[in-house]
């Protein structure tokens, strides 16, 4: 998650303001819309959204490198990491943008076009 990059460290973080837009269950049982599993090209950073506003990201062959909470308010995401830091990041479609990373939401043609040009 590239929270170096982008983080600052924080004793407690604060907790944020409730939002319609944040990634937990609804009570008809739907969720947020980027829940899911979100990957850089080369599938080295892999970042689970889940339902419940919770993340966990592996790096490598490292799991839950980077666990926390989060909150998503249009097509901006807010991450508190277990640690202490925070970060942000914004989608644009089936591409996040975060800590200068690109990530892509699993399986999506987005994510083939960059696997692709790769190459």
């Amino acid at each position: 998650m590239a929270l170096t990059a982008c983080g600052t460290e924080a004793p407690s973080p604060p907790r944020p303001a409730e939002s319609t837009a944040q990634a937990r269950p609804s009570t008809s049982g739907t969720t947020h819309p980027y829940v899911g599993t979100w990957m850089t090209a080369d599938n080295h950073i892999r970042q689970e959204l889940l339902a419940n506003g919770r993340y966990d990201e592996a790096r490598g062959k490292r799991d839950s490198a980077y666990t926390g909470r989060y909150e998503v308010t249009g097509d901006h995401i807010d991450y508190w990491d277990d640690s202490g830091f925070t970060a942000d990041g914004r989608f644009e479609g089936d591409v996040l943008h975060h800590g200068g990373y690109l990530f892509y939401r699993e399986g999506s043609a987005a994510y083939r076009r960059a696997v692709a040009t790769q190459g």
